[in-house]
């Protein structure tokens, strides 16, 4: 990762720091889920060792989910993305720093929520606890990708949080966790291998109740991380661009920048006090 990348992980991550409440989303809330439910099924610990496991993984996908697509959209609202591919900074500095800002965050977050389940609650997965943990990671990650990408289609806040029941509700109840996929309907049972979330719960699923990834499961990584690895944060960034173009082309006439006020930058997901200008 060059300078100009770095810059802009660590504005990211500043804006993270500075916002409590973003915080508590991404750290907090998935911990004290796990907690919950180890106690909904406190009389029956076997349920919570069977479906505990590859909720590890889903918790984190869903609020990284939320906070990437949400946070992308006010870069562009607010015009802080515009204003930074007016400096001389590469489009792939730009989706290298953001990528790697979320995947850091995702990393803690999924850290986080496997240390609380496998030390503090006792969670008894049959497989290593590391890799369970890593594939916990893995899910948060492609969560951040396709918030992302998804971010690239909504307009306003509300629009983006609309994506949850359209895009990644149909995923929960089709990946296996309810039902097997094979006691579904067949045209179901097909959809569900389209779904990249199909694969990160096969995953976790071999590993928590099997005790490995078997031989399915370097297909079941596999497609997980060509999700993440695919082109959903460049997309969202060249729309997240093409728009601000556009919006600033009806405010000032031009393609650029107001020449004839200074630039200011926001820190903070909140609206806040500008950190600086050019």
């Amino acid at each position: 990762m060059n300078a100009a990348a770095a810059a802009t992980a660590f504005r990211v991550l500043t804006q993270l720091r500075r916002d409590p409440r973003t915080l508590g989303l991404l750290l907090v809330v998935p911990c004290a889920l796990v907690t919950l439910l180890k106690y909904v099924f406190v009389d029956r610990p076997f349920v919570f060792d069977r479906i505990g496991g590859p909720l590890l993984g889903l918790f984190p996908f869903i609020a990284m989910f939320l906070v990437a697509s949400i946070t992308m959209l006010r870069e562009r609202t607010t015009g802080t993305l515009e204003r930074l591919m007016t400096l001389p900074l590469a489009k792939l500095d730009l989706l290298l720093g953001y990528g790697a800002a979320f995947a850091l965050v995702a990393a803690l977050q999924a850290t986080a929520v496997s240390v609380v389940a496998l030390g503090l609650l006792g969670l008894d997965v049959h497989g290593s606890q590391v890799t369970v943990g890593l594939l916990a990671v893995g899910n948060a990650v492609l969560g951040m990708s396709l918030g992302l990408l998804l971010s690239a289609f909504a307009r306003t806040e509300f629009q983006a949080v609309q994506f949850m029941p359209a895009f990644v509700f149909p995923q929960l109840l089709l990946c296996g966790l309810f039902v097997p996929r094979g006691e579904m309907g067949r045209p179901l049972e097909v959809a569900s291998y389209c779904l990249p979330l199909t694969y990160a719960y096969d995953a976790l699923d071999r590993v928590t109740r099997r005790g490995g990834l078997g031989h399915f499961g370097a297909l079941d990584v596999g497609v997980a991380r060509r999700s993440d690895t695919s082109p959903p944060n460049r997309v969202a960034a060249l729309r997240g661009h093409r728009f601000s173009r556009s919006h600033a082309a009806s405010q000032d006439g031009n393609l650029g920048p107001p020449a004839s006020r200074p630039i200011r930058f926001r820190c903070g997901l909140r609206s806040g006090s500008p950190c600086g200008s050019l």
